[in-house]
């Protein structure tokens, strides 16, 4: 195992959040991967001596849709920008009465209905199975939980988010099969967001920000962009206060995530070593670049 590695907060804006407030020492950089051009330059700077790293997902402006999100580059590059633990920000629809516009709900599973995206860094080449049956870091959404109770949001903690492709909404029909599955709330940008995480061995975890009820609701019109805007607003200013009220706790640990995700490709890997493509593993080299170093 490598030293340890102070850590280093990542936060992804979804929709309404293009900024973080309160940065001492900033400034916006390009950081460049192999696997692309990120959606935005990230911003650097510091909370009260914590570095944090910030990335608006759909770029500045939200001019990037979210199937054409370079998922790979921005998180491939948040690893080479030193980022241990990412919490994302993420608008959504809800799919249970009590789970109304401005909760916060940290959810804790996930269902992938995406179809057309690139899910892994591995390939033919380099063939790497980590796993996921808990896919969101219980130690990060127990600070995430406690900041945002403790500045007086609407907070649920578990769930189910079921990401769908868009960027249409949902139709009646799927709006009602995802509630009949039980899930909580739904979104089109979380994957392969979280399973890419787990694979560069980094702590993620979601804010699922409700917006709206989908479509299912009786006594709700439709989504649409109007609609929800006001309510997007008034979350990215909660979650620009959840920031820096989690960021003293995250700034304390001394070792190895206790959940497990910077050990994540521990016996993962499982191309043999003299049949691994050396053009893949070049650009492994921040995501797997630890257990590759080891053999």
């Amino acid at each position: 195992m490598s030293d340890f590695e102070a850590p280093v907060i990542g936060v992804i804006g979804g929709s309404g959040l293009y900024e973080i407030d309160g940065l001492a020492n900033t400034r916006w950089e390009r950081v460049v991967s192999p696997f692309g051009e990120t959606s935005d330059e990230f911003l650097f700077g510091e909370l009260d001596g914590q570095q944090l790293v910030f990335l608006p997902r759909h770029s500045r402006g939200h001019k990037i849709p979210p199937s054409e999100l370079n998922f790979r580059a921005n998180i491939d590059a948040l690893k080479r920008a030193g980022v241990t633990e990412i919490i994302s920000l993420s608008a959504c629809g809800s799919f249970k009465n009590e789970l109304d516009p401005g909760t916060f709900v940290i959810v804790d599973q996930f269902i992938d209905r995406t179809f057309a995206r690139v899910k892994s860094f591995f390939q033919t080449g380099m063939v790497a199975h980590v796993g996921f049956g808990h896919p969101v870091c219980s130690r990060l959404g127990n600070v995430l939980e406690e900041g945002a109770k403790g500045l007086g949001i609407k907070t649920v903690r578990g769930g189910t988010y079921v990401a769908m492709e868009g960027p249409q909404f949902s139709t009646l029909a799927e709006s009602n099969l995802y509630k009949s599955w039980g899930c909580d709330v739904i979104g089109m940008t979380n994957m392969p967001e979280a399973k890419l995480a787990r694979e560069a061995e980094m702590c993620y975890a979601t804010v699922a920000m409700v917006t709206d009820y989908d479509c299912w609701h009786p006594d709700h019109d439709h989504v649409t962009v109007d609609a929800i805007i006001q309510v997007l607003l008034g979350n990215a200013d909660n979650a620009k206060s959840l920031v820096p009220a989690v960021a003293p706790q995250l700034s304390g640990r001394t070792e190895h995530c206790s959940a497990g995700c910077h050990t994540a490709l521990e016996n993962a890997l499982i191309t043999a070593p003299e049949a691994r493509d050396p053009d893949v593993l070049a650009k492994l080299d921040a995501v797997a670049g630890r257990v590759l170093a080891e053999g």
